[in-house]
């Protein structure tokens, strides 16, 4: 175990070494955008010159320099390893070539050397910093990647080259090698091509497309693995044993059965997180499960396979209480939203701010719709195959969303405590569904809402007020609707007196509700006058947020992320069930 002197300067040399890559990065960048900058850096790295440890100028030496730098802060073992062994050849032949005078008596070469030295004296001191481990299928992937890729760029290169050629005797190889030779280096030997001329333009374009590629080769060569392997049969029922004992103190607790996600266990056993692996980011929803004083054995027992596969950790609807914990471990909170709870005793529709309210499930009621409530279990198979089908026809979209409150199945034959809501129109058509799964003996969180699109609009609500009024069929207490992200801020922003900073905030949300659910789902929750539970997002670094985001909207359903070609997939690794 390392002390606490060796631990801080172990920490310090891979601080060093991060900058380092991000300055290189940075000059690199700055190189290829402005020319006589890079000229210089290239007269200063011929010859006899030498430059420090991968500063040239060029966008695919920035970007290589730029995800080194990454990858590095996310202590990534092979990042590491890469970097010791170039460097380390870099420097034992930069080292070599100073005997000789020509090269010794340049003042540059030796900053070159201090330079490169101090960044692998870093590299060796911060070794121990750098644990987190790769996927072991990623080198071949990424051979793959880098062959298929530099063949690509090579036919692009090669007709771009072709096409803008000004001088006359160049051949289909002489384009060829020339495209080749600026897609390795920033720019080829003059001398070499003294038949081609192509306008600026041609090679930055080649440049970038370097750059991508290099990229793409470090993309799929650093990428972290997918995670454990999904959630299995044992877990599940170790999970809905602790939901049994402990379901009540979270609405979002019966989701953690969802079957994309995997599961990990505090050492006792009595409590555990469930998650998914996004994009890197280890997410998990809403708070851990079990027993509260077994809770930072589950947290420490995620963070530490979050930091041993550079995984980013984030948690989505997490609750105060959990929240709380989670600061403990040096996680920062955010409040995301806010959750509709709905007390079926306190619940009216009397009062003037319910008429709106009371007039439209009126409506309803005249118009001859009736509303079934009954559990999945007490559901005939075949009767269930129909409720799929209408369910999969209702859909708004070809994707399903959701994550956090949203369980992902529908019909399987261990959640037969869910229940099933429907809605039929004065004829006996079947108009709408609602599916709620179990929060606790005495409570049900909405879990799946679909309608007939030809239906009347004021549907759902209808449907959610009859089963608050009919709850003791179900022996329910309590009703857990839709989360409302950035509540607070819509109903501040819409204040007398609210800073321009809300009022800006509100108007740029409700922009974007145009797309997204996010004004509307607030509405229709603040119909029923609920209790409101703020939900927060917890997260290691504000500098990941937006990573955070993108790998929640993508587990929510918002965003369909691009796939590879399939040889560089990685197969899912399923449960047996």
């Amino acid at each position: 175990m390392e002390t606490g002197s060796s631990g801080t300067w172990s920490r310090r040399g891979a601080a060093f070494a991060v900058w380092y890559l991000r300055s290189v990065a940075a000059v690199n960048f700055l190189g290829a955008v402005w020319v006589s900058f890079g000229q210089d850096i290239r007269r200063h790295n011929t010859e006899d010159y030498f430059t420090p440890y991968l500063l040239t100028a060029g966008f695919t030496s920035g970007a290589f320099a730029l995800f080194l730098a990454v990858t590095m802060r996310r202590r990534k073992r092979a990042a590491w390893i890469l970097n010791l062994v170039v460097c380390g050849l870099f420097l034992a032949a930069l080292a070599l070539s100073m005997v000789w005078p020509d090269i010794h008596r340049h003042a540059q070469n030796w900053i070159s050397l201090g330079l490169t030295t101090a960044f692998l004296g870093a590299l060796l001191l911060g070794r121990g910093e750098f644990r987190a481990k790769g996927d072991r299928a990623n080198p071949r992937h990424a051979a793959v990647a880098a062959a298929a890729g530099l063949v690509v760029a090579a036919l692009i290169g090669t007709a771009l080259v072709t096409a803008t050629n000004t001088e006359q005797g160049a051949g289909l190889g002489d384009s060829l090698r020339y495209a080749l030779m600026r897609l390795v280096s920033l720019v080829p030997n003059d001398t070499a091509f003294l038949t081609i001329a192509t306008p600026a333009w041609v090679d930055v374009v080649i440049n970038v497309l370097s750059a991508l590629l290099f990229t793409l080769v470090l993309f799929v060569a650093f990428r972290s693995p997918r995670g454990r392997a999904l959630l299995c049969p044992a877990d599940e029922e170790r999970l809905r044993d602790l939901l049994a004992q402990h379901g009540d103190r979270d609405s979002l607790g019966y989701f953690a059965l969802r079957r994309d996600k995997s599961v990990i266990w505090s050492p006792s056993g009595k409590s555990a997180i469930a998650y998914r692996v996004v994009g890197g980011v280890s997410l998990a929803s809403g708070d851990p499960i079990g027993d509260p004083e077994a809770w930072p054995g589950a947290i420490d027992a995620w963070l530490a396979e979050a930091v041993r596969h550079a995984w980013v950790p984030a948690v989505m609807g997490a609750s105060e209480e959990a929240g709380t914990v989670y600061a403990r471990h040096g996680l920062d909170a955010l409040e995301l939203g806010d959750e509709a709870i709905v007390d079926t005793a306190e619940f009216t529709l009397d009062g003037r701010a319910m008429r709106t309210v009371r007039q439209a499930y009126n409506r309803v009621l005249r118009s001859g719709c009736t509303v079934r409530i009954r559990r999945h279990a007490d559901i005939a198979p075949e009767e269930m195959e129909l409720l799929l089908e209408r369910a999969d026809r209702w859909r708004d979209g070809g994707t399903e969303r959701g994550f956090s409150m949203a369980l992902g199945r529908l019909g399987d034959a261990t959640d037969g405590d869910c229940v099933m809501v429907e809605c039929q129109d004065g004829e006996g058509r079947p108009r709408a569904m609602l599916s709620f799964v179990p929060w606790g003996p005495r409570g049900l969180s909405l879990d799946l809402m679909r309608r007939d699109r030809g239906s009347d609009n004021g549907l759902i609500e209808f449907m959610v007020i009859e089963l608050i009024q009919r709850a003791d069929e179900v022996g329910v207490a309590q009703i857990s609707l839709n989360f409302a992200m950035f509540r607070s801020v819509f109903e501040r922003g819409s204040r007398l007196g609210a800073g321009p900073v809300l009022r800006v905030w509100r108007s740029l949300l409700t922009f974007f509700s145009r797309w997204w659910q996010i004004e509307s789902l607030y509405r229709a929750n603040a119909k029923f006058r609920p209790i409101w539970e703020p939900r927060y997002l917890l997260f290691g670094n504000s500098s990941e947020l937006p990573r955070i985001g993108i790998a929640g909207a993508l587990a929510e359903g918002f965003l369909e992320a691009p796939r590879l070609p399939s040889p560089l997939r990685r197969r899912e690794r399923f449960a047996a069930r």
